[in-house]
């Protein structure tokens, strides 16, 4: 062999090995799964026309957007939340299927169900809490109330008699008339719906008197004034700044009373991280755009952060709401 063929089977050997780590660079590149494969679907335990459902329903138009497959919400109320959650955590883990809910289904439920079907600190992985909201109390205009001292009043010259409803055990609704109740010392009856939006059916038709409702849906009747419901305060520390005339319920004669709830997307357990931390990436970005803007005209706070952040929020919340219903008496069924 000649001198010139050695020097030259020697350059391509040696540009073969420096071409070897692109190559695996780019190997490992294409091996990454293209995501979304199809259409991902989006569910939101709790029936169409709640808070959780518009807020579903507006991620969803935005990642369907930005990555290039529809969003589509599907609606799997019941069991305050338990039907849905188990549905995903039996889900296949590949970012196809999606769980949109408030707070209390990944952090109460476990204490008001002995088989609740999934556990959202070990069947679930968050991806993003997306925002949170306070509640909004309103009454039925057939009882003589306007202020928080009214209804405290009326409840106790009646224990037992009047009707409280909420969006289902345990949920933000829920939570905060539970608290109420307790700090006011009032006997209410407390009936549980599948979902915000019937529990504000039958508020309207005057079936039940009082309820505690996210402040998107309940905000309309808290500007306009109207006489179909009365609004009466708002569970933030502070007064909205949507309806600065409301006054909080902790300036309503309960000091330090602050009952807000969130919101947020999680995914079946074992989700590839690539896939979560590209879902939280996209939905930080609209948060801090018009997604999020949007929501702030709603009395919804957008929140954003890491997956962590949401974990820890949901070990917060856990206890938080445990303590709550023990104190209610409320026992796992």
């Amino acid at each position: 062999m000649s001198s010139v063929h050695t020097v030259c089977i020697k350059s391509l050997f040696r540009r073969s090995l420096l071409a070897l780590p692109l190559l695996a660079v780019a190997g490992l590149a294409g091996a990454q799964p293209a995501y979304p494969k199809g259409p991902v679907t989006l569910v939101v335990p709790f029936p169409p026309g709640g808070s959780v459902d518009m807020v579903a329903r507006a991620i969803g138009k935005h990642l369907g957007d930005a990555l290039g497959q529809p969003f589509v919400v599907d609606n799997k109320p019941g069991a305050s939340g338990n039907i849905g959650a188990t549905a995903v955590a039996n889900a296949k883990p590949d970012g196809q299927t999606l769980f949109v809910s408030s707070s209390g289904v990944l952090t109460a439920n476990q204490f008001l169900y002995k088989r609740p079907g999934f556990d959202s600190q070990k069947n679930l992985t968050p991806v993003i809490r997306l925002v949170n909201q306070p509640n909004i109390l309103l009454v039925h205009p057939s009882i003589p109330v306007n202020s928080v001292q009214d209804l405290v009043k009326l409840a106790k010259s009646q224990p037992g008699k009047i009707n409280i409803g909420n969006a289902g055990i345990g949920t933000g609704q829920d939570i905060a008339a539970r608290q109420f109740t307790g700090a006011a010392g009032l006997d209410m009856l407390h009936v549980p719906y599948k979902g915000g939006a019937p529990a504000m059916n039958d508020l309207l038709a005057g079936q039940i008197q009082a309820m505690f409702e996210t402040s998107p849906t309940a905000l309309p009747y808290a500007k306009e004034r109207n006489g179909k419901l009365r609004a009466i305060a708002i569970t933030s520390a502070t007064r909205s700044a949507l309806v600065p005339d409301l006054p909080t319920v902790a300036e309503s004669g309960f000091p330090g009373f602050d009952s807000i709830t969130w919101i947020g997307l999680t995914a079946p357990a074992g989700t590839p991280p690539a896939i979560v931390e590209r879902l939280n990436a996209e939905l930080n970005k609209a948060l801090k755009g018009e997604v999020g803007r949007k929501f702030a005209e709603f009395s919804l706070d957008p929140i954003g952060g890491t997956p962590q952040e949401m974990a820890e929020m949901i070990r917060k919340d856990s206890a938080n709401y445990g303590a709550i219903l023990k104190a209610a008496g409320v026992e796992p069924q």
